[in-house]
């Protein structure tokens, strides 16, 4: 059940009025997307080195990491391992230990522990990663532990999601970067202007649907033969879902308007029936999930679908021009305490992360990288349904020109 009382941002209830007005704008015109932007290997280096090995994106949603846990994470190029500390703050760090730089966590799934003990030599650490110990200490004369502290990159968790900035020269242990906790931000890594600013402004819509307090039921990785804009692509437009999705959750859409907005690079969507939204308290965001779909777009390659009562959350961790992995969660509000509560989660599951996403959108853009590899098109040709691909596709040009 969803928790009962909680109130609309007003970002959501202008998304949900702008449907009930009628004041749903679109493109007027057809506009084009160079064929290139999916399938050139130089193309894909560029947003590699300006896109994600630069900018503030979603590692994880906050429910991955129980207090006292280690994830190892391979998605992004990088040996990284995912932490939460007897204090609560999670932590992003190089899956290293720094004494022979042995993998200290191996596999992917959550490790419940106090101390990450290298399999190597058995180097000791913390959760917040500071050094613990290490046998025969006195045969490393002048040895200083608080030298050979983890390395951390900067993170941000807030509104049930955590962030990290995949830099290129990760911290020389915890000494480089200033780790804060406040009432406004939650606890997070700071070094001058991190870009998490934007992080922080969608938390607070985040933190409407009670994304922190969500209980994790599933996750599971896909590898997509696909670039991923192709994937982007599909979560902002409407104009496949009864087509594509036809035998899955085309009906629920039939008929429906989409609109949206800016957060910064991120995009905050909506679609829903005008006259399903007429005679409702839009402040009520209960009453709103039951009749509008909230998708984020969070730049430059997540997604998150908000359904009536659950929480689709899509990393994408691109791994060249023609490959993508997207690790799915699925979000529920509380963990499953019956054996009908267990089976609809797993049929919902199923239904998403099966259907829809597995057969339906990831197929379709395998078909469409095998098309635009061939050559038979120069260009996309996207019509005024298709808005939302022509402005995230600005967004990355202009990214990358910066």
């Amino acid at each position: 059940m969803l928790e009962p009382g909680r109130t609309s941002t007003p970002g959501q209830r202008a998304l949900a009025q702008a449907i009930v007005d009628g004041d749903v704008r679109r493109a007027t015109a057809v506009s084009h997307i160079d064929a290139a932007a999916y399938t050139s290997p130089d193309r894909f280096a560029q947003e590699k080195a300006r896109l994600f090995d630069r900018l503030p994106q979603v590692i994880a949603p906050s429910a991955l990491l129980a207090s006292g846990s280690a994830v190892p994470h391979d998605g992004f190029g990088r040996p990284l391992l995912l932490t939460r500390d007897k204090d609560g703050v999670a932590h992003v760090f190089l899956n290293v230990c720094q004494h022979r730089g042995t993998r200290l966590v191996e596999g992917s799934e959550a490790v419940c522990t106090n101390l990450l003990v290298c399999p190597y030599h058995a180097w000791s650490y913390k959760l917040d990663g500071a050094l613990a110990a290490l046998p025969r200490p006195e045969t490393f004369p002048g040895l200083n532990k608080a030298d050979h502290h983890l390395k951390e990159l900067p993170s941000h968790e807030a509104g049930g999601l955590i962030w990290f900035l995949p830099d290129r020269h990760p911290g020389e242990g915890r000494g480089r970067y200033e780790r804060s906790r406040s009432i406004d931000s939650g606890p997070g890594l700071r070094r001058g202007d991190d870009g998490f600013e934007d992080a922080q402004t969608l938390a607070n819509d985040f933190d409407a649907f009670g994304l922190a307090d969500m209980h994790l039921f599933a996750r599971r990785t896909h590898d997509v033969a696909g670039n991923w804009k192709l994937i982007m692509d599909a979560f902002l437009e409407s104009y496949h879902v009864t087509r594509l999705h036809s035998a899955t959750i085309g009906s629920f859409f039939k008929d429906g308007v989409t609109t949206g907005d800016m957060i910064g690079q991120h995009r905050r969507s909506a679609v829903a029936r005008a006259e399903d939204l007429a005679e409702i308290d839009l402040s009520d965001l209960d009453a709103l999930r039951r009749r509008v779909t909230f998708a984020y777009q969070l730049f430059p390659a997540t997604v998150l679908v908000f359904s009536p009562d659950y929480v689709n959350l899509m990393v994408l961790m691109p791994q060249s021009e023609g490959r993508t992995l997207v690790e799915d969660f699925m979000l529920i509000p509380e963990p499953p305490q019956t054996d009908k509560a267990q089976d609809h989660w797993q049929r919902s599951w199923d239904l998403l992360d099966g259907g829809v996403f597995g057969d339906e959108d990831f197929r379709a853009v395998a078909l469409g990288q095998q098309g635009l590899s061939s050559g038979a098109l120069d260009h996309l040709t996207l019509g005024t349904l298709e808005a939302g691909l022509r402005s995230f596709h600005d967004t990355v040009e202009a990214a990358i020109a910066a």
